[in-house]
Formats: structure tokens, sequence, C-alpha cells
């Protein structure tokens, strides 16, 4: 196994600078200050632990300070030129739709796939964007709170009860993940949540790596994570489906985001979504909401742990519910 590594390293070291040589452009001088760096890894490992220690403001603001407002750089083996302050901002948010599009590093795509939300443009993007956008309506949201509940009920009941001291994060994220199972995909506790998990966690981490398909690499993990979780997705949609023709779709509530979906696709040809439209979005959703919302919630419970007046204010705003 060790000659093996060995053997991998070796031939990487031989093959990038092959890489560089044959494939590094020459630009007209046009281009931002910054510096690209080495070819495939850039400032991506500089980048990767600055967001392990929590120091991207400090990562960026040395860029910004070094280079000014706009600057180039290579990240996730893609040169990127970053923009920064209010002015960017209006030139993103207001420029002519053909001088920028939605597009992310090919070695993304190749993870969360290319008919997700972040990749498509003018009409697509609204037909997608206005399809899960329907999952979050208030009427819709409501047949939802009960299945949290339930979720976090079990959740505190397994892992909280009884305990002296816990780790907060992990177990918001165990929480998240299940939530997610829940109203993404519709499965419930058991054997397919328990197979899901280590794909997930596959292509979580393989999001931020340095895109080096190369067998001990995290971004192989994350393309053979999604080559393994598709066809479970496919699985569910074709059970769904089979549940939608057997019974009458008006009386049918949206109970997870495949069924939501597939009842817009049934409904009205004009915005119909297709298969792999479903299925990328289904993992990009997944993804995007799996970190930012155990975050959010660690440092919910941090401020309440911390600061008595909050929580004893929550506790009397529940009580008066009551």
């Amino acid at each position: 196994m060790e000659l093996m590594v060995f053997m991998t390293l070796l031939l990487l070291l031989i093959l990038v600078p092959i890489f560089y040589l044959f494939n590094h452009k020459k630009y007209n001088g046009r281009l931002p200050p910054g510096s690209l760096g080495l070819p495939v890894i850039g400032q991506s490992l500089s980048l990767l632990r600055a967001l392990k220690a929590d120091k991207v403001e400090k990562w960026f603001q040395e860029r910004i300070t070094n280079h000014g407002h706009v600057w180039k750089a290579s990240l996730f083996g893609y040169p990127t030129v970053v923009l920064h302050g209010p002015a960017a901002n209006k030139f993103v948010y207001t420029c002519d739709g053909n001088l920028l599009a939605n597009s992310q590093p090919p070695s993304l795509t190749r993870i969360v796939g290319c008919k997700n939300l972040m990749e498509l443009s003018a009409n697509d993007h609204k037909r997608v964007r206005a399809a899960l956008v329907s999952f979050l309506k208030l009427e819709v949201l409501k047949q939802y709170v009960a299945k949290v509940d339930v979720e976090i009920q079990h959740h505190l009941q397994s892992h909280w009860h009884g305990k002296h001291e816990v780790q907060v994060q992990p177990l918001m994220k165990t929480l998240t993940f299940n939530i997610i199972c829940s109203l993404l995909f519709g499965i419930e506790r058991g054997t397919q949540r328990e197979k899901l998990l280590p794909l997930f966690h596959d292509m979580i981490e393989g999001v931020l790596s340095v895109p080096i398909n190369l067998p001990f690499s995290k971004y192989n993990r994350a393309i053979i994570a999604r080559k393994k979780l598709v066809p479970m997705i496919i699985h569910l949609i074709q059970k769904k489906k089979e549940a939608l023709m057997e019974q009458n779709q008006g009386d049918i509530p949206h109970k997870d985001l495949i069924t939501s979906l597939l009842s817009i696709r049934h409904d009205d040809s004009s915005t119909m979504i297709s298969e792999e439209e479903i299925i990328d979005n289904i993992i990009v959703v997944m993804i995007a909401g799996y970190d930012t919302t155990s975050v959010l919630l660690t440092f919910f419970l941090r401020l309440l742990a911390s600061n008595k007046s909050i929580y004893s204010t929550i506790v009397q705003g529940n009580t008066n519910m009551l």
C-alpha cells in the first residue's frame, strides 16, 4: 500500500510540470494583479486552511490589501478573478446577462451535476428556481412542521437526554442530515439513511478540496460517492412516480422535495422538470443546506448557553404560546 502511494505521488510530481508546460496559457497582460500559483493547486490549500481555522475574512483582507478590490487567483484548479466591494456587487447584479452567466468550476460540476440551479441560466434558471421555491411556500412549509418536530424529539431523546456534556456541532450535523433525509428524500430512519450518510460526507468533503482525481484523494471519493448516490435517487424517483400514478395527484401533499418536483412535472408540461434536473438539484440543495444549517444551529445554541437573558426570553415566549 505504501509503495502504491509513493508511486502515485512520484507520478504526480512528474506529470504536474508537464501539464503546466503544455497547458499554461499566455495572457495578453490585461489580467488584474495577483498570482495563479502552482498549476491545479494554486491558492486552494491556503484557502482551505483559512476555512478550517475560521480565518477566511483575514485571508481575503490580506489579498485586498496587497492587490486592491480586483485580483486574480487560482482556486480549486481554475483561474479566478475576485471582485470586492459595493461597486463590484453593483457590476455583477446589473450587468448584461450575456457578459456574466452562472457557472461553477468543472471540478464542482462533476460532483453536483451540470443541471443544478447554479449552472442554469435564462428561462431554464427561472423554471427550475420556480419549482424549488414552490417547495418553500408557507402553505407547504406548514406540512413539514410535524415531521421536523418528530426528528428533533427523537434526536434529543437519543443524543441529549441524560448527558452531562455533549459536542454540539457534530450533533447538529446529525440532526440536519436526518431532517434533510426526511424533507428532501422522504426517507425514514433506518438502513437507507445509514447507506446515504457516508456518501453524503464524501461529497461534502470533495466539494472543498483540491480537485486532483487520484485514488487517495477526497475529490476522487466525492466523484465515486455521486456515482453511488445517483442510482439511489433514481430508485426513489421511480417509487414516487408510481405512488403519484396510483393516486389522485390533487390529493397528494408534497411530503418531500422529490414528490414536490414530480408533482409540478405532472401538473404542467410548460414547467416540466427533467429527471436529471431533479437529481442534480436534490444533490446541490442537500450539500448547500447541510453545513450552513448545522453551523447556524451551533452558534444559536452557543448564544443561548452564554446569554441567560436571551434564553429566558425565548423560554418565556414559548411558555406564553403554550
